[in-house]
């Protein structure tokens, strides 16, 4: 009768277990896309911003049309960009560069770069970018702690019970690319 019980009291031990670490797993899985959505809102509020500088530039430099629709096409293709973390990196990429030639070119306008509305919104998206750099810090973090627990014994066999996919890292791929775009006055 003994042992019967201490059976049972494996079982019960194993199946508490097994819902403990499955249950670790959701809130892991939770967290990632919890931190995915702040990198989300970031990049929204710096597509926000572009179209306010584009135009801050078009006033003052408009014989310089390449470079401002390249802007304008990168952000347009990084705003509809809903793919995986890597691709969006990749969007994300374009329109960095886009932004730097942009700050290049106001370089070549005095008047451009003393103007009180382009320094509020030069300042604006380098809070954004550093914004974007803290969140994608967070969710690479959480996207860290996520893909070890699938793939750590014992965790791991809960996980492909459960179908928990390892999540992709949201990277910039050139190192240049990841500092903020920034302007010498």
């Amino acid at each position: 009768m003994n042992s019967l019980w201490i059976v049972w009291g494996i079982i019960a031990f194993i199946f508490l277990w097994a819902f403990i670490l499955y249950n670790n797993l959701v809130k892991a899985r939770n967290t990632c896309d919890e931190s995915w959505s702040d990198i989300d809102t970031e990049l929204k509020r710096r597509y926000d911003l572009i179209p306010n500088l584009v135009e801050i530039v078009k006033g003052y430099a408009a014989h310089e049309q390449r470079v401002i629709s390249t802007v304008v096409e990168a952000r347009s293709k990084a705003v509809a960009s809903t793919g995986s973390p890597a691709s969006q990196a990749q969007d994300e990429n374009v329109l960095v560069g886009a932004l730097k030639q942009l700050f290049v070119v106001s370089e070549n306008y005095p008047n451009l770069k003393a103007s009180e509305n382009f320094l509020k919104l030069q300042q604006e998206l380098t809070n954004t970018e550093d914004r974007i750099q803290a969140a994608r810090r967070f969710y690479n973090a959480n996207v860290r702690d996520y893909n070890t627990m699938i793939e750590s014994v014992p965790s791991n066999f809960i996980a492909g019970m459960g179908s928990f996919q390892k999540r992709e890292f949201f990277e910039i791929e050139n190192l240049e690319m990841r500092k903020a775009p920034e302007v010498k006055l």
